[in-house]
């Protein structure tokens, strides 16, 4: 379930746990038990698996001025694989 920031009029931040369809509902504060509203944050990125928030932070500063690739990532040197089984010695070739 998500996790929603909600600020007392007294200034106190607090978090709820909720289903989504109570996210627009409103929350009361545990200490003075006022009404209290919600505060938008940012998504929690620090829960993120190490090696995605790298990959989030590398897309993101590449996104003004990518990086200049010279060659074709990922290419052998070989292009298709020789096989010994004569079996595809009989399939037609490109």
């Amino acid at each position: 379930m998500p996790t929603y920031a909600y600020r007392c009029p007294s200034g106190d931040d607090f978090e709820l746990v909720r289903p989504m369809a109570e996210a627009a509902d409103p929350a009361s504060c545990p200490d003075c038990g006022e009404v209290a509203r919600r505060v938008f944050g940012g998504p929690a990125f620090r829960r993120l698996d190490p090696s995605l928030r790298r990959a989030l932070d590398a897309g993101e500063r590449s996104a003004d001025s990518p990086p200049v690739v010279t060659s074709v990532p990922g290419r052998s040197r070989r292009a298709t694989p020789v096989t010994r089984d004569p079996r595809h010695a009989r399939l037609p070739r490109p």
